[in-house]
C-alpha cells in the first residue's frame, strides 16, 4: 500500500540566494502554511542539494514542494532514476483537495496513435487519483497488476527494453487484475 502512508515531512525546494523575489516569496508562503499544521516536520532544500540527495538517497524525502520550473527539472532526475519518463506518474492537489492526475511526461504526441506508448504512467497516475478518492482497494489492486507485469518480464515495451504494444501491455496488465 505505497500510496496509502500518511504524509509526515515536507520539503520546500528553493533557490532564493539566486530568486531572491521569487523564491523568497515562495518560501515565505511555505513558511506561513508549514505554521498551520505543526505536526508535519517542514524543512527547506536548495535545489541543487535536492538533486543530490535524490540521487543518493531519495527516500530522505516524502513530499517535496516546489515551483514549477524546479518540480520540470526533478521530475525529470527522478524519471532517470527509476527507468524513465514512461514509468512515472504525476497527481497535482490544489485547493479544497480538486486534484488532476496524469503521466509526468505529457501525452507523448511524438508517438500517439503508433501503440507505442508504454501506459504505467498513465495507470500509476490513476492509482494516485484513486488514494486520493479512499479508494485504496482499487488503487492496491492495479498497482499490485502493473508491478507483477514489470517484474514478470514477458511484456514490456521498448522503453522497459521489450517489444510489446501498448495494447499487449494493457492487456498483461488486465490480465494480472
Amino acid at each position: 500500500m505505497l500510496f496509502t502512508m500518511l504524509r509526515e515531512r515536507v520539503s520546500a525546494i528553493y533557490k532564493a540566494n539566486i530568486m531572491q523575489k521569487t523564491d523568497g516569496l515562495f518560501l515565505k508562503c511555505c513558511r506561513e502554511v508549514a505554521e498551520k499544521y505543526p505536526e508535519i516536520t517542514y524543512e527547506e532544500v536548495v535545489i541543487d542539494n535536492c538533486c543530490m540527495m535524490l540521487v543518493k538517497n531519495p527516500a530522505l524525502f516524502d513530499v517535496l514542494v516546489m515551483p514549477n520550473l524546479y518540480g520540470d527539472i526533478i521530475s525529470n532526475l527522478c524519471a532517470g532514476l527509476i527507468g524513465g519518463l514512461g514509468l512515472t506518474p504525476s497527481c497535482n492537489i490544489g485547493e479544497g483537495g480538486i486534484a488532476l492526475a496524469e503521466a509526468v511526461h505529457g501525452s507523448a504526441p511524438d508517438i500517439a496513435g503508433k501503440n507505442l506508448a508504454n501506459p504505467t504512467a498513465l495507470l500509476l497516475s490513476a492509482v494516485t487519483m484513486f488514494c486520493h478518492l479512499n479508494l485504496h482497494d482499487k488503487a492496491d489492486r492495479i498497482q499490485n497488476a502493473i508491478l507483477s507485469t514489470i517484474s514478470e518480464g514477458k511484456y514490456r515495451t521498448a522503453d522497459l527494453g521489450g517489444s510489446s504494444t501498448t495494447t499487449d501491455f494493457a492487456k498483461a496488465i488486465c490480465d494480472h487484475l
